[in-house]
């Protein structure tokens, strides 16, 4: 059962990193922080360089790829995910320190919450 939810898990984790990341990067949604309109312009509302944009964008894609990828071979789900759990947490205090309403930290949350889930599975 807890092996069936951390595929199920891993899938969803992989297709909104994705999705984020590789389809609506440059489209404005609810959830951007500051007023930023792009993925882009949200990590410069955060004070971050392009730099940090291409590295969390480099980590997160590749996250969600070996998740996929962790479904034929578990051994790389354990540390996608706790990366995951990482970035998230920073995602989160990046939230925070814009003064951003909570509603905008909810999908970070949701990221955070299922990647804590696959790493706590992993381990038990």
């Amino acid at each position: 059962m807890t092996h069936t939810l951390s595929l199920i898990l891993q899938v969803i984790l992989s297709l909104g990193l994705l999705n984020v990341w590789l389809v609506r990067a440059g489209s404005g949604t609810a959830y951007r922080g500051g007023s930023a309109n792009s993925l882009k312009e949200e990590f410069h509302a955060y004070g971050l360089s392009d730099g940090i944009f291409y590295l969390v964008g480099f980590l997160k894609v590749s996250c969600a790829i070996a998740l996929l990828v962790g479904i034929w071979v578990p051994s790389l789900v354990l540390p996608a995910a706790a990366v995951l759990v990482l970035l998230m947490l920073g995602a989160l205090a990046m939230h925070v320190k814009v003064g951003d309403p909570p509603k905008k930290s909810v999908p970070a949350f949701l990221m955070l919450a299922m990647s804590s889930a696959v790493v706590a599975i992993s381990l038990s």
